[in-house]
């Protein structure tokens, strides 16, 4: 046969010595489809009249390999995109939803015990106030060095395995800190716990992974309904266990959730598009047959293509050109969200303690009490407010799913943020208890939305090789927002209590103006798989696939 043309920068190799203009080029699911000013004749065909035997063609981006025959393909291709599409969702998913949801509600009892234990061991222990926070900083310390170290383990030795070895350590240690005797162990234990549970975002980069792009955005919020079941049963949890057997059998029946993860777990799959981007197809497609039997669907004929990729969660690539903006704004976008979502929570407590914005003003109520070491007990009516704090999460969640899909992410997060900001301004009036607890919780509902608006953004904008590190990282920044936010909404609320409000519109406000400036709107646009393809266009343009793509030779 006869060796053909130079090596081309769109993904061909092994073309020698004969240059070939008439070949047509198509990237994504388009298959090289004529060779023009040719015909077929057996495994001939002719290129500008010059008779040329095609053997085969090995193409790397994503097009289907060609064989003998008129230039047509003899073998379809398809990638895991098209088989989750086609698959559709079903009870795969119902079941995927279940186990993943449990660490979403574990997650959130392991926060919500936090605003429970800490006045506990003030009156238990005797300990002064900045001790009692600490209890509370140590936790989001945990956190905040720990998110981004688990995206790195879930881009590198798999989604399943990250999520599953952050869930082993975050039962471990808050078991363990049960038995705490003194309070230098509490900090250790609960701040290694912390470090566990900084990866349990992470189960959102494995569920989006299966999730076809209609159902995609319906479903990742749907799923923060598990957080809200975890904070009401975490508050009734403390209602039936702190009258009689205390804060020690509270943390250790709080981690109910992580054992039934841990034991469930074993039925969770690897993503497969993980897997592609590792060059293990074989495992990908018996995934994808698995789903596809689960749901009563087939999957698409053919080979499936692999994206290998080996250098994958690496965080110089959030920062590489084509994603360097997005990853920025986003960085700003969840500090945002958590500075304003944990601060307006903190404010709840102390204006509802004031009992109205000019008693905190005039009197500065909350003041420390001359004796550091006085406490009060939470009472049945204080596990009450806690829980009508938490039922105000359910309308932003239903919020967030009307508007996400019909106005798009960025436009979803940017309209939360500013009705946050809008929501709070009549607190700047003296306004009585029954106003005050209408307009917090109508801007509890607004920064719970955008923040779930936020979480579905942030796995679709970055491909699978940065994926998990994207979503890491950021919860890292975000828990720097939670740390510093205690400053603002106790420390400042006592010297103004405009001026911290002032400070919360303001953030909130460079928080819609961030996602304004989002260079992608990812709604409707399919998930990309290697960080080497050309990333940084909207959705609708036309851009060839990575040069590393390959066909997996499993049929």
């Amino acid at each position: 046969m006869s060796d053909w043309g130079r090596h081309t920068n769109v993904g061909y190799k092994k073309w020698k010595d004969t240059p070939v203009s008439a070949v047509t080029h198509r990237t994504g699911r388009d298959r090289l489809s004529s060779v023009s000013e040719g015909r077929c004749e057996d495994d001939e065909i002719y290129v500008h009249s010059v008779p040329t035997v095609l053997a085969q063609v090995e193409v790397e981006d994503g097009c289907q390999a060609v064989t003998p025959g008129c230039g047509r393909p003899s073998v379809d291709t398809f990638t895991v995109e098209d088989a989750v599409e086609v698959i559709g969702f079903g009870k795969f998913q119902w079941k995927l939803s279940m186990v993943t949801g449990m660490s979403w509600i574990a997650d959130s009892m392991e926060m919500m015990i936090l605003s429970i234990l800490a006045p506990q061991l003030h009156c238990e222990w005797r300990l002064p106030s900045w001790q009692v926070a600490l209890i509370t900083s140590v936790v989001f310390i945990g956190m905040m060095l720990s998110s981004s170290l688990w995206g790195k383990v879930c881009d590198r030795y798999g989604r399943k395995t990250g999520l599953r070895l952050c869930m082993v350590w975050t039962l471990y240690y808050g078991f363990l800190s049960s038995f705490s005797p003194v309070y230098s162990w509490i900090i250790v234990l609960r701040g290694l716990m912390g470090f566990g549970i900084g990866g349990a975002p992470q189960s959102v980069t494995l569920y989006s992974e299966f999730l076809p792009v209609k159902s995609r955005a319906t479903c990742i919020i749907a799923t923060a309904v598990f957080w809200a079941i975890g904070a009401v049963f975490e508050v009734l949890l403390a209602i039936l266990v702190m009258p009689s057997l205390g804060w020690r059998w509270l943390l250790a029946l709080s981690t109910i959730p992580l054992w039934i993860f841990l034991a469930s777990s074993f039925w969770l799959p690897e993503s497969a598009r993980f897997d592609v981007l590792t060059g293990n197809s074989e495992k990908a497609l018996a995934t994808l047959k698995r789903i596809a039997s689960d749901n009563g669907a087939k999957l698409p004929k053919g080979k499936i293509v692999m994206h290998r990729q080996d250098d994958r969660g690496k965080i110089t690539d959030l920062l590489a050109p084509e994603f360097r903006k997005t990853t920025l704004l986003l960085w700003v976008i969840w500090f945002a969200n958590t500075f304003s979502y944990y601060g307006l929570v903190l404010l709840t407590t102390e204006l509802f303690q004031a009992g109205d914005v000019c008693s905190v003003t005039n009197s500065k109520a909350k003041i420390e009490p001359s004796c550091s070491l006085e406490c009060s007990y939470l009472t049945l009516d204080n596990y009450k407010d806690l829980l009508w704090t938490t039922l105000a999460e359910f309308p932003g969640l239903f919020f967030a799913l009307w508007v996400v899909d019909r106005i798009g992410r960025r436009k979803s997060m940017a309209l939360c943020f500013c009705m946050f900001s809008f929501s709070i301004l009549p607190i700047y009036a003296c306004i009585g208890r029954t106003a005050l607890t209408v307009i917090i919780f109508t801007a509890r509902a607004f920064i719970t939305g955008g923040f779930q608006a936020t979480i579905v953004y942030t796995p679709e904008v970055y491909p699978t090789a940065t994926r998990a590190i994207g979503i890491g990282t950021s919860s890292g920044v975000a828990r720097i927002g939670a740390l510093l936010t205690p400053f603002v909404a106790q420390v400042l609320l006592r010297s103004s209590v405009y001026l911290t409000l002032s400070v919360y519109c303001a953030c909130s406000l460079l928080g819609a103006v961030a996602s304004m400036a989002l260079p992608i709107e990812t709604a409707g646009r399919a998930l990309q798989e290697s960080s080497h393809a050309t990333t940084g266009q909207e959705p609708n343009s036309s851009s060839p696939e990575p040069a590393a793509s390959q066909e997996g030779a499993v049929s």
